[in-house]
């Protein structure tokens, strides 16, 4: 897995560190990746998103109505 070096608000730390004591994760490494793949996704659903790039999704809908899509 490649590594990655950031730098976060001490608060953000403090708040990781309280995390792993509390046994919501095993250890630092384990809570970051969890809390960022968590953000990803929830970026994903909400942020914003490329509508060009998503395959499968057709203008008009089925049989030309609008509320319903081809997948």
């Amino acid at each position: 897995m490649p590594k990655v070096e950031i730098t976060v608000p001490e608060h953000l730390e403090m708040r990781i560190a309280q995390m792993v004591e509390q046994g919501e994760f095993v250890d630092r490494e384990d809570a970051v990746e969890e809390l960022l793949s968590t953000g990803m996704k929830a970026y994903k659903t909400s942020g914003p998103m490329d509508d060009d790039n998503e395959p499968g999704f057709e203008d008009d809908g089925m049989m030309g109505h609008e509320d319903e899509y081809v997948f």
